[in-house]
């Protein structure tokens, strides 16, 4: 993996990109527009592949983001993951009193995300014909 470096060519450590998307989802959760989007780069691009859109720019990210009909009422983190420049956060999100899982792949340049993806999706029961072989987990399936 490339290392990420900062302004002054510098290698940045895995702990510093880790802390910087604590604070990023933690102010995603509380509604924080400014600290949320701190971590974006002035042109980074935003994909939501399922709605087929892509945001260019912090700016329209952060419109977009801040026009949402409704704020999150739960945001938690299940998983979060990756080291030098592609990070993945695995969460979930309630919006209107509908829950879902969401991943978030972000790829960083310059200590910055240049360009994100998320994906979004509800949860659904499970069918009966597998139970045989599964076991359920001890999260709910309706996050």
């Amino acid at each position: 993996m490339t290392q990420i470096k900062n302004q002054n060519g510098q290698g940045v450590a895995s702990e510093q990109i880790e802390a910087a998307l604590r604070q990023h989802w933690a102010a995603s959760a509380a509604g924080n527009q400014n600290i949320e989007h701190e971590i974006y780069d002035e042109h980074a691009i935003c994909d939501y592949p399922q709605s087929g859109e892509r945001i260019h720019g912090k700016r329209n990210l952060q419109n977009l983001r801040s026009h949402h009909p409704g704020h999150p009422t739960d945001f938690s983190i299940r998983r979060l993951l990756g080291s030098g420049n592609l990070w993945i956060t695995e969460y979930t999100i309630t919006y209107q009193g509908r829950s879902f899982y969401t991943i978030s792949i972000m790829e960083f340049e310059n200590d910055k995300v240049m360009h994100e993806t998320q994906y979004f999706a509800e949860p659904f029961d499970p069918p009966g014909w597998r139970a045989q072989w599964v076991e359920q987990m001890g999260t709910s399936r309706r996050a």
